[in-house]
Formats: structure tokens, C-alpha cells, sequence
């Protein structure tokens, strides 16, 4: 599966963009999907997880309240909606996918998932 974000770009602080995942070249509902974040000179980290049902999230404490991740398997995209962006939420997003043999796991790990998309840059100015 391939795997494309978009969405990011400069924003203010305390807006609310959505940045979408598209899928193609599979089925997205055999996936569970997350997003992960890479902020300059720190390593990359988890954000948000979906399980393949959408039934089970978990997300970072450092998000936690604030983004809220989900998915359209008919659509074939995974979003996450990201509200009260702050200047640490500066990051390049990156969506993820797992083949996943169960509907009610939403991994948290980056070495858990096989398949990563190219990134979308979000600035967020004060």
C-alpha cells in the first residue's frame, strides 16, 4: 500500500487543520494506521493510533484532548484533526499503516508499521 499525507502548511497558533491520509494500492480496512511526528533535531514520535475498525484509539499525552484521529475505509483515508495547535506541535506528520490481524489494536510503536508515507510539513507560528 501506498500511502499519502497532506494537509500541513503554516498555521496560526490555536487553529485547527485537518491532515488527511490517502491509501492506495490496498485496502485501507485490513491497516491499523497512525500518525507519527518529527519535530527539527528530535527523534520521531507518536502522535495518534486507529485501530482497522476505528473502534480503538490511543494517542500521545502530549496530544491527548487536543487531536483526535479517525478513518473512512470507504474513502480509503485516515485523518487527523489536530485543534489549539501550539508552536511545539511544529513538526513534519508522517501517516503509517500496519497489517493488522485484529480489529481492536492501535499500535503506539514505530516499529510496529511496514508502511510510511513522505511526510507533511505543519509550522505552527505564535
Amino acid at each position: 500500500v501506498q500511502l499519502q499525507a497532506s494537509g500541513g502548511g503554516l498555521v496560526q497558533a490555536g487553529d485547527s487543520p485537518r491532515l488527511s491520509c490517502a491509501a492506495s494500492g490496498g485496502t485501507l480496512g485490513s491497516y491499523g494506521m497512525a500518525w507519527f511526528r518529527q519535530a527539527p533535531g528530535k527523534e520521531r514520535e507518536f502522535a495518534a493510533a486507529i485501530s482497522r475498525s476505528g473502534g480503538v484509539t490511543n494517542y500521545a499525552d502530549s496530544v491527548k484532548g487536543r487531536f483526535t484521529i479517525s478513518r473512512d475505509n470507504a474513502k480509503n483515508t485516515v485523518y487527523l484533526q489536530m485543534n489549539s495547535l501550539k508552536p511545539e506541535d511544529t513538526a513534519v506528520y508522517y501517516c503509517a499503516g500496519r497489517i493488522s490481524g485484529t480489529t481492536f489494536y492501535a499500535g503506539t510503536e514505530s516499529r510496529e508499521y511496514s508502511y510510511w508515507g513522505q511526510g507533511t510539513q505543519v509550522t505552527v507560528s505564535s
